[in-house]
């Protein structure tokens, strides 16, 4: 017996249903080892949702099987300089780990890429662990690639700063 492909719907910040999910999910993530470890703080859970809700560049879509939800993505715009149009980042993706391997998160890349192309972005971006070797072939499956310019000068390597 087949499981139904999953039902991926946008996120409504205000919506407490939705809140609950996004947060529960988010968390979820935070605790998984590719996520961190580490569980999401008291203050993100309480104020997460209503800081999403006034960012008009935030975006997130939850991956529903029948009632429960099963995985999330976040997204942000961007600019892009070189080609003077929108893109779009897909800053979280996450999976619970009993829903993996069955189209989860290719709904929601799916889901990103309308998002997008709607918002008349040029490109859809990312960022994955090097050994998260599971999301990787999952993103190259879906069309991602690294990024690079000129292969003489290799791949660009996310950096970080915390402040």
């Amino acid at each position: 017996m087949s499981v139904a492909p999953p039902v991926v719907r946008a996120v409504d910040y205000r919506d407490e249903a939705h809140r609950t999910a996004l947060v529960a999910l988010l968390d979820a993530y935070a605790r998984d080892p590719m996520g961190g470890g580490v569980p999401l703080p008291d203050d993100v859970r309480s104020r997460l949702c209503d800081d999403l809700a006034t960012l008009p560049a935030a975006a997130s879509f939850i991956a529903w099987q029948g009632d429960a939800p099963v995985g999330l993505a976040n997204t942000f715009e961007s600019y892009s300089t070189f080609k003077a149009r929108p893109l779009l980042n897909v800053h979280d993706l996450v999976v619970l780990p009993a829903h993996r391997a069955r189209g989860v998160g290719q709904a929601l890349l799916a889901a990103c890429e309308a998002h997008a192309q709607a918002r008349g972005c040029c490109k859809l971006t990312l960022e994955v662990l090097s050994g998260n070797q599971r999301a990787l072939r999952s993103y190259q499956r879906f069309g991602f690639a690294p990024y690079v310019l000129d292969p003489a000068e290799g791949e660009a390597v996310l950096m970080q700063k915390w402040l």
